[in-house]
């Protein structure tokens, strides 16, 4: 059964009075406040705690925050990956969870301290997702290394690894744990025995990329997502597509199953989040959700909400029966708190633009993936308080002057900063350089040259 983007269901419109009254019993009964506001960098996974109290996001800015769903709070930043993370999950209690990413290592978290509990270690190249078996005692990490490894959640031993020819790109365990699913950039879905890792078969029907992987409740039925720009459902143990779901422009990076696996929910680069009736195949609803791509969604445990996030670096929530999101517009949230230097008339403001990706002006600016800029020039290397240097950063014995920094901005792009994978971001004219350091001394009260 093919579902054309030209069968869309309209939604229905809403009186004023039946928002105003709905509005009412989201603020008694929910979600009423606003967006999670506070990644600096695109969100690329969220998981909801069982109970539905609370949330878990993966950023580009290197962190992981603790969310209460309810009131929008964060809680906790969780900040020890040294690069990019591309994926978190609660383990079973919601007291811990598991995160990884571009640097190779998954890390268990204390979610009451924020502490990490346990590394492990062993890929060697970027960690893209993350799987629990329902035993809630083996848990599988997949690798841009071509390999997926199976560990011990209790000892952190690694149990079983599988060599594979392609990328993967997602997994999920189903059928009671008993299989493991793995999404491929070739576009194939592989089956293997959870136990051994002996290969059973593949799945063909994407054309692309693999991008998610989803097993509904029971275990029984399959979700797949794929740059191919389809959602796709199968039945696992005949391997048949039960259902071929299109209805994004592009690729499609997030799907997620209902508790009961009768609805779901896909994102894909088009901005849009849609609502699917998985027994009919029908689109119940399609809301512009993000300025850019979805990386992620999620239902709430309940099924009444639905939560996503994208590279606007935003998390938004959204309420099923009527589409509408909870909170205030991002736009609104963004004008009570301005980044200074998009108002600054300094030629070097525009310049700042790709150093804003990972570093914010002041202390109190946006959680950045690097440290703030405040009080920059004759502060020594790796002394900003509470950021997460590595040992090499801490050990660099370097001031930070106009001088020092003409010349870091001389070496790159192939060159990395030291202890680090990012690379140095070459300013090849010297009048843009100067623009820039002169804009960072008025900025960050910094000092010119004597």
């Amino acid at each position: 059964m093919i579902i054309n983007r030209e069968q869309m269901m309209a939604t229905c419109p809403s009186r004023r009075l039946s928002i105003f009254l709905m509005a009412v019993f989201l603020f008694l009964s929910g979600p009423a406040k606003a967006d999670l506001i506070g990644h600096g960098g695109m969100v690329r996974d969220i998981s909801i705690s069982a109970d539905g109290r609370h949330v878990l996001t993966a950023s580009f800015d290197y962190s992981v925050r603790l969310w209460n769903f309810g009131t929008q709070q964060n809680l906790k930043l969780l900040n020890a990956h040294t690069g990019p993370v591309n994926t978190v999950l609660f383990l079973p209690g919601d007291e811990r969870a598991l995160s990884a990413g571009k640097d190779g290592a998954v890390l268990m978290w204390d979610l009451k301290t924020g502490n990490v509990m346990r590394t492990f270690t062993g890929h060697t190249m970027h960690v893209m997702a993350l799987a629990l078996r329902p035993d809630g005692k083996t848990f599988a990490s997949a690798s841009w290394d071509g390999t997926v490894r199976l560990w011990n959640l209790a000892d952190g031993n690694e149990r079983s690894r599988l060599k594979l020819q392609s990328d993967v790109n997602t997994l999920a365990f189903g059928l009671a744990g008993e299989v493991l699913f793995t999404g491929h950039k070739d576009g194939r879905i592989r089956m293997w025995v959870a136990e051994t890792g002996e290969y059973i078969d593949a799945f063909i029907g994407h054309e692309m990329a693999v991008t998610r992987l989803v097993v509904s409740g029971d275990g029984s039925r399959l979700l797949s997502a794929g740059i191919d720009g389809s959602i796709r459902l199968w039945f696992p143990p005949d391997r048949n597509t039960m259902l071929t779901l299109n209805a994004h422009d592009g690729p499609v990076y997030s799907t997620a199953f209902t508790a009961e696996g009768d609805k779901a929910l896909s994102g894909g680069r088009d901005g849009l989040v849609n609502i699917w009736d998985l027994t009919s195949g029908r689109l119940l609803r399609s809301i512009e959700a993000h300025d850019g791509p979805v990386w992620a969604v999620a239902f709430s445990p309940d099924g009444r909400f639905a939560i996503s996030s994208g590279s606007d670096e935003t998390v938004r929530i959204w309420h099923l029966e009527t589409g509408d999101r909870i909170g205030p517009q991002a736009s609104e949230l963004a004008m009570r708190e301005p980044e200074p230097w998009l108002q600054s008339d300094h030629p070097g403001a525009q310049l700042f633009r790709k150093c804003a990706i990972c570093h914010a002006l002041g202390s109190k600016g946006k959680y950045r993936s690097g440290p703030h800029l405040e009080n920059l020039f004759g502060r020594p290397s790796g002394s900003v308080a509470n950021y997460n240097y590595s040992s090499a950063l801490r050990s660099l014995n370097i001031t930070w002057t106009p001088e020092s920094v003409r010349k870091l901005f001389s070496q790159g792009p192939d060159k990395f900063v030291p202890g680090t994978k990012m690379p140095i971001q070459k300013v090849s004219d010297p009048r843009d350089l100067e623009m820039l350091i002169d804009f960072l001394v008025v900025e960050t009260n910094g000092q010119k040259d004597n």
